[in-house]
């Protein structure tokens, strides 16, 4: 008997998750709130350039690079030049210790052919523009109730990997008579996360840096990264340059609801002293990306949020596996979709 899976979220882990389904004996939905898949391994296209504006690249050691190249090595890209740090006064040392043996993969085609990738290798459905409103557990098992009143389901099992106060909210609002249901919203509720504004800045000139991207070491300072996203092949015309500014948790909260020009133009004016370069004030063009729920700062307790899995509910997300990289997502979604699948055996 062919069981039913249902996952909500097409991120790193709700990916990862129907990649470790793909040869079991279920059939995957993934209930999507947004057009695209991959989550915050987003990737755009503007005036030429194609950028990655959330997560920039994938790391994880030999097991994400086997990976990656067993789902088609056209178009994999190693982003070969180094990250270097700064501090809060804009001093710029070489090298990061914490990312000193990362391999930084990518595509030709962005980020977000991670995900693309990976569901291209499975028969799961993916309902895009669904976002869940709401949970249900019945006899005949989970049902997902869109924000149109609209359900999906019975689903066997069913697997929540939005950012954890999301999750926290649609668990205050789900209709399930458990005992476990208080401490699960309690723990995920507590799982604090970062706000980050993501500002685009492209230049009609070439920049000439020994680095592929800086990172604020000491997290004082209001810009917490900046990319070069010309390093990587084919993103961005010759002659011309493209930055990814992701600003500190402080400054995002602060500046969340700012007009994007404004934004953009204390940002640029931000990028400009630190990289010393004058030119930098005056982007040519620019874009945005606010992410509410960009990072967590720790994770879940691993017992409790293993404790609604004897009625079917399952979650995952980089702050399940307490880091905030996009291998940690995935890597998490693929150990629990083993596990789900394992249940569904016994069942």
């Amino acid at each position: 008997m062919t069981r039913t899976v249902g996952v909500v979220g097409a991120g790193a882990a709700g990916v990862g998750a129907a990649y470790a389904l793909r040869d079991a004996d279920a059939a995957v939905t993934i209930l999507e709130k947004s057009r695209g898949v991959s989550g915050r391994a987003a990737t755009r296209r503007r005036n030429g350039c194609r950028y990655d504006h959330g997560a920039n690249y994938v790391t994880g050691g030999d097991r994400t690079a086997d990976l990656l190249r067993s789902l088609g090595e056209d178009g994999l890209a190693d982003v070969a030049a180094p990250v270097w740090t700064f501090d809060g006064e804009g001093s710029i040392s070489a090298g990061d210790p914490d990312r000193a043996d990362d391999r930084k993969w990518t595509w030709t085609g962005g980020i977000a052919q991670l995900g693309e990738r990976l569901l291209a290798r499975t028969d799961a459905t993916v309902e895009r523009g669904t976002r869940v409103d709401g949970l249900e557990r019945a006899a005949d098992g989970w049902w997902a109730v869109a924000a149109d009143g609209t359900e999906r389901g019975p689903f066997d099992a069913l697997l929540l990997t939005p950012p954890a106060p999301q999750t926290a909210a649609l668990l205050a609002r789900s209709k399930w008579q458990n005992q476990h249901l208080p401490a699960l919203r309690e723990a995920i509720g507590a799982v604090p996360f970062r706000t980050i504004r993501t500002l685009v800045l492209h230049y009609p000139f070439e920049l000439d840096r020994p680095y592929y991207a800086l990172v604020n070491a000491d997290r004082t300072h209001d810009v917490g990264w900046v990319a070069r996203e010309e390093c990587k092949p084919d993103r961005v015309p010759d002659g011309e340059c493209l930055l990814v500014v992701q600003m500190s948790p402080a400054w995002s909260e602060t500046r969340f609801d700012d007009p994007t020009d404004e934004a953009a133009a204390d940002a640029a004016a931000l990028v400009s002293a630190l990289l010393g370069d004058d030119r930098l004030r005056d982007p040519d063009w620019v874009d945005e990306q606010g992410w509410r729920y960009a990072l967590p700062d720790d994770g879940v307790d691993p017992e409790v949020v293993r404790r609604g899995e004897d009625d079917g509910l399952f979650f995952a997300g980089d702050w399940v596996a307490g880091e905030g990289r996009v291998h940690a997502a995935l890597w998490n979604g693929v150990e629990v979709g083993e596990r789900i699948e394992r249940r569904l055996r016994r069942r």
